[in-house]
């Protein structure tokens, strides 16, 4: 059940934001976003948050200024998402850049799982020979790795994002902004964001040194279109400092400034990457770039970012592309198996949904996951075979529930049905043998029921309310796009009713309408949905400008429609 409502949001907040210099109906949509001074747009780069804010930065950029210093080895161990694929990219461009012997490796996902295991350190030590491991966007729960490592003499420095568990990796030493006593005021950093704050730090450090000054210290702003990628891609929070990231990322692709790899990847999908937008970084080079770590091996998404060649990229980009095709049938597929498999239980009737297929990808669970949640508005997690009996699950969640907490409960209440587990509050990951996944399933609708009311289960799609006539303009969507939005900070979702005039089905599965409001008419889609409207309703929708035959007009994205 999904219910539509508005916003809420400060009248007087509004109207500061009008008087400094914000259009008024902007100004009303920042301030429902909790914005209350016009300094909080600021996209410039002077605006970011100091980096000696962010605990052990600067002791870890000694760190590994001493370790240049005595041209020690460095291997980046790195995740096998975006997330990690860029964060691993922006390690080793900018400390090579630095001076430092780098070189990368990243776990093949389905071989070693995730993070910093004894079996990756193994590895690494193997085939790199390291003095120095660097983690990104991994580590902070990897004590057994971290332990294996020093026993074989190597040192660890742990960048990270993630929650910590009840203990720490004996690292020498850990960046993280959720780590205990952290008091970096955002705590929604990428690990890209972490890796690249502590190329800030280290940068500082070799200033003072007398290794660089302000005319030939590296460029790291020249990163900024990979710590954009991967901290979209990521979905983390787009609070103020996330949004600058993203937003001198993007000013250095609309520029024609972006890195070889990220132009090959808005090319091969046909995108104009001088109007990139975030939509564009999460829909469409992101699960490029992901498509790699899901089917194959996320090394070669990295190294599309790491050429500087552009014919090379642009081949590399074509196999993501490829494999991105592939993942969706995949997901398909598995999409509407489960969906079969829900035909004889009532999704509506349970706190949560908990599904196995021994034919699912494990590559792929997690996007099933994600699609039955908003499907059905309950947490979810999908498992898939992992060999050797066991299954690799992974979730997402609605508000109000979270997901590694819910787990953790389950794991104290029953310690021997999880064989591990970690995440956030809306995404997590865990493994189990497969004999133990019905008494799992149970055990985590257990959870559901205690902490979920059903008010918590019915879909609220908040919107802003109804949208000034004059707004409906090309003009106001350019001034729209002009701010990032994403995670945390909602792109604009307008309501209105509107008489339907026409409809008609595109593809056998778009709604395209032709609706009235005050006289006007105005275009409309509805992606994915194909079943009929009444001749009025209540629409939720976004704008969009709609490029067709060299004229662009204005166009309605359909989010929902109700009958009034």
């Amino acid at each position: 059940m999904t219910r539509i409502a508005v916003r809420q949001y400060s009248a007087r907040n509004a109207e500061m934001l009008a008087q400094q210099g914000l259009h008024p109906v902007l100004a009303r949509l920042m301030a429902a976003r909790g914005l209350s001074a016009i300094s909080e747009l600021s996209n410039e780069f002077n605006a970011l948050i100091a980096p000696g804010q962010l605990t052990h930065v600067q002791e870890a950029a000694r760190f590994i200024a001493d370790a240049i210093a005595q041209q020690k080895k460095f291997t980046v161990v790195a995740d096998y998402d975006c997330d990690g694929a860029t964060a691993c990219a922006v390690a080793v461009r900018g400390l090579r850049a630095m001076g430092a012997t780098m070189d990368y490796i990243v776990p093949n996902r389905f071989e070693y799982g995730y993070g910093l295991t004894p079996d990756i350190v193994e590895l690494t030590a193997q085939q790199k020979s390291p003095d120095i491991i660097i983690t990104v966007d991994n580590g902070i729960a990897s004590i057994a790795g971290v332990a294996e490592a020093k026993r074989r003499g190597i040192d660890v420095v742990i960048t990270d994002h993630h929650l910590p568990g009840d203990a720490l990796p004996d690292a020498a030493v850990i960046v993280n902004p959720n780590q205990p006593g952290c008091g970096f005021p955002s705590k929604h950093l990428a690990g890209v964001g972490v890796m690249f704050y502590l190329l800030l730090a280290l940068r500082a450090e070799l200033r003072a040194r007398g290794h660089f000054d302000a005319s030939n210290q590296p460029r790291l702003d020249a990163l900024l279109d990979l710590v954009a990628l991967g901290t979209v891609a990521d979905v983390v929070k787009l609070d103020v400092n996330n949004r600058i990231l993203v937003a001198q990322g993007l000013r250095r692709m609309r520029e024609g400034r972006a890195h070889a790899g990220i132009s090959a990847l808005f090319a091969v999908a046909s995108r104009d990457i001088r109007k990139a937008s975030a939509t564009d970084l999460g829909f469409t080079a992101g699960p490029r770039l992901n498509a790699a770590g899901r089917l194959s091996d996320m090394s070669l998404g990295i190294e599309c970012l790491l050429t500087d060649d552009l014919d090379k990229a642009m081949a590399i980009a074509r196999e993501l592309d490829a494999m991105n095709r592939e993942r969706r049938d995949i997901e398909t597929g598995m999409q509407e198996a489960a969906l079969a498999s829900l035909d004889t239980i009532d999704p509506q009737a349970s706190a949560t949904l908990t599904l196995f297929n021994p034919a699912w990808h494990q590559g792929v669970i997690g996007i099933v996951a994600s699609r039955l949640k908003e499907k059905f508005y309950r947490p979810t997690i999908t498992f898939a075979p992992a060999g050797g009996a066991m299954l690799k699950g992974s979730g997402r969640s609605i508000p109000g529930f979270h997901l590694r907490d819910a787990l953790d409960l389950v794991a104290k209440r029953a310690p021997e049905l999880i064989d591990k587990f970690g995440g956030h509050a809306m995404a997590a990951g865990l493994s189990l043998r497969e004999v133990d996944f019905p008494a799992f399933a149970e055990a985590f609708e257990t959870v559901g029921r205690e902490w979920l009311s059903p008010a918590a289960l019915e879909q609220v799609l908040e919107t802003d309310g109804p949208l000034e006539p004059d707004c409906f303009s090309l003009d106001f969507i350019r001034l729209l796009d002009t701010h990032v939005w994403g995670q945390g900070f909602p792109a604009p979702v307008f309501c209105d009713e509107f008489r339907v005039l026409n409809q008609r089905v595109l593809k056998e599965k778009h709604l395209k309408l032709m609706l009235q409001k005050d006289g006007r008419q105005f275009d409309a889609i509805w992606f994915n949905h194909a079943d009929g409207l009444p001749a009025r309703a209540r629409f939720a929708y976004r704008l969009d400008a709609n490029e067709f035959n060299g004229k662009t007009s204005v166009q309605l994205i359909v989010e929902y429609a109700e009958a009034c």
